[in-house]
């Protein structure tokens, strides 16, 4: 396959291939009649939301390149990965449902006999260069052969951090089946995925793989690879059902009421998979903080603990202000005041959801110390009896 291809007849300037290709033909002919689809773009449940930074362009570069606050961005030292081989993943879960956190929001879910992977990544930057944009803060935690067969790939949307070129390329050339968000099915066409191994969905629509069902359902997000972002690509959370279990994967998405329909219509559900990381106040509309994440699990389980959480979206990639392990410990705080169980396992430790889940907080090894600031200051006894606020440093201990 080319590196590049020009965008349109007569027009020289080369467009990396990793772009992907806006969506045509009947494709688009699907798109305009689908009803998320108005005024020449997808909408976002509930209205219009920012998917520029908000605020002041020069407060978000001071935020942003300070430099200690650059430093805290990234671990101290070596992120622990967990030396997960094929013969462990060849095993049969135990209890028929059995996660496997890669890094960021790739996940391989192995639910009742079949093998769903959510939003792989194996890629060194989420970018479409190889020499320039984020890069990965810790290894793949296998190769991409090493997993075994997969029954069906599953995309949340096109963004490089969700859906990466080299990739789907790699799956491309086994028998896989992906599942995708209207409109995103054009670019993994042109990166060699036959349109028969194609499952093209819209909000609320479903298909059956081998005995599994997967659902598109709302997100709060937006779409785009290129320069130019037509909006005409959607993006989706996703419901899959077996016979026995049932997860959700949000993939990217501000916090919205429809969390507790889908919870209503699909759940409750064995294990969700929560975006929860990259967050920041210059884009409270797409994505969740922890304390949101949580939120959002507990409406998709019918407003009481229930299952496990999976935090995802975090401690691969550099791409918001906040710290680096923030996202941990903020999880930590506020599924225990909500009493809902976490799972936070090292990047490429499987775990059950029904067994007992990683509960150690792997990441303060390597993390700067972290200020909770979502935490309510506290007055305690200093050692000459004189009262003290209690920064609630993490990473230190």
């Amino acid at each position: 396959m080319p590196a590049f291809r020009s965008p349109s007849p007569g027009f020289s300037v080369p467009r990396p291939a990793a772009f992907g290709v806006d969506p045509g033909g009947e494709r688009m002919a699907r798109i305009r009649r689908s009803p998320n689809f108005r005024d020449g773009v997808f909408q976002n449940p509930g209205g219009t939301v920012r998917i520029r930074p908000s605020g002041s362009a020069a407060e978000f570069a001071r935020i942003y390149f300070d430099k200690e606050a650059r430093r805290r961005r990234v671990p101290q030292g070596s992120i622990p990965v967990h030396a997960t081989t094929l013969a462990d993943l060849a095993r049969p879960p135990a209890t028929g449902l059995r996660l496997t956190w890669m890094g960021h929001s790739s996940v391989l879910a192995e639910i009742d006999g079949q093998r769903v992977l959510f939003d792989p990544v194996w890629g060194e930057r989420c970018s479409p260069f190889p020499f320039a944009g984020p890069k990965r803060l810790h290894p793949v935690p296998l190769p991409l052969a090493a997993l075994g067969p997969v029954d069906v790939v599953v995309i949340s949307h096109d963004h490089y951090d969700h859906l990466d070129m080299p990739t789907i390329t790699a799956l491309a050339g086994t028998d896989t089946v992906f599942a995708v968000p209207l409109g995103v099915g054009a670019h993994l066409e042109h990166w060699g995925v036959p349109a028969g191994r194609l499952r093209e969905l819209d909000w609320h629509e479903s298909t059956r793989v081998g005995g599994l069902t997967l659902t598109a359902t709302p997100a709060r997000h937006f779409c785009g690879r290129g320069l130019r972002n037509t909006q005409h690509t959607l993006w989706a959370s996703w419901v899959v059902a077996g016979e026995e279990h049932r997860v959700y994967h949000s993939g990217d998405t501000g916090y919205f009421d429809g969390f507790r329909e889908i919870g209503a219509a699909h759940g409750p559900f064995d294990a969700t998979m929560i975006q929860l990381g990259a967050y920041a106040e210059f884009w409270p509309d797409i994505h969740m903080t922890p304390q949101e994440g949580v939120r959002a699990h507990l409406d998709l389980q019918g407003g009481a603990p229930h299952g496990a959480l999976l935090p995802i979206h975090w401690g691969t990639f550099n791409l918001a202000p906040h710290a680096w392990a923030e996202p941990g410990e903020w999880t930590r705080d506020a599924a225990e005041e909500a009493g809902q169980p976490v799972a936070f396992p090292q990047p490429g430790e499987p775990f059950e959801p029904a067994g007992e889940l990683p509960s150690q907080a792997w990441w303060r090894a390597v993390s700067s110390p972290i200020a909770r600031p979502w935490r309510r200051p506290r007055l305690v006894e200093g050692a000459a009896g004189t009262s003290k606020g209690d920064l609630g440093l993490a990473g230190g201990r």
